[in-house]
């Protein structure tokens, strides 16, 4: 569950930054709505980063790195 849940945030992430790529494009820089885009893709990433964080403390997500 909470794997699909990381892996939904950066979905929603990627979108939010082709969003914003659009809005630059569009708008030439002139509008709030790439401010907008990039708040959004702040707290997207934000909060994509605490699920990960959550999940090794957890127990939930585990390592298997050898190094």
């Amino acid at each position: 569950m909470l794997k699909l849940a990381i892996v939904l945030m950066l979905l929603a992430t990627v979108i939010s930054l082709f969003s914003g790529l659009v809005f630059l494009v569009r708008d030439a820089g002139q509008g709030s709505r790439l401010v907008n885009a990039l708040t959004v893709r702040v707290c997207l990433t934000a909060i994509t980063l605490a699920l990960i964080a959550w999940g090794f403390y957890s127990g939930q997500l585990v390592s298997h790195a050898t190094w």
